[in-house]
């Protein structure tokens, strides 16, 4: 759990990418990081970026990202960002009637169906009714926690 009310911050970043065949091309993707405001998340992509891209590169865009919690993997082949939405079952005592409320959680997994694999997991050790009622792969390249070491960084060998 993050200890911080940070949000999470959807942004936009355009560089030129050296492709395989050795050719420029201008590219943009998108990251999330968290942040406590816009100018946090401005000031840590561009952190993060600049160990990744050399050259020049804009951030684009910056908006608050619609995720209520990520869900991360130690997988080694979680490579890819899919958006889940999840719908809480509810009974309203007044009513006796079944209410559902949505959120949108982001889940890292190397597949669709290792996605609600990771979202089960998560939400099976809850005692919350709910359903699954959409998971889209997003075009996310990464996501940034706050003082987290991005997992590809730990030694292979620790002596």
């Amino acid at each position: 759990m993050r200890s911080r009310t940070a949000i999470w911050f959807e942004c936009k970043i355009a560089y030129e990418k050296v492709m395989e065949d050795g050719l420029q091309k201008k590219v943009t993707e998108n990251y999330v990081v968290d942040a406590l405001s816009f100018t946090e998340a401005e000031k840590r992509i561009m952190e993060e970026m600049s160990s990744y891209i050399s050259g020049e590169f804009t951030v684009k865009d910056i908006k608050i990202a619609p995720y209520g919690e990520i869900f991360f993997s130690d997988e080694e082949m979680a490579d890819r960002w899919y958006k889940c939405k999840l719908q809480f079952i509810t009974i309203d005592e007044k009513t006796d009637k079944e209410k559902r409320s949505n959120v949108n959680y982001l889940v890292q997994a190397g597949t669709l169906n290792g996605a609600v694999k990771n979202i089960d997991e998560v939400m099976g050790g809850t005692m919350i009714d709910y359903v699954i009622a959409s998971v889209a792969e997003t075009t996310l390249m990464d996501v940034f926690e706050y003082g987290k070491e991005k997992h590809d960084d730990k030694p292979e060998y620790d002596g």
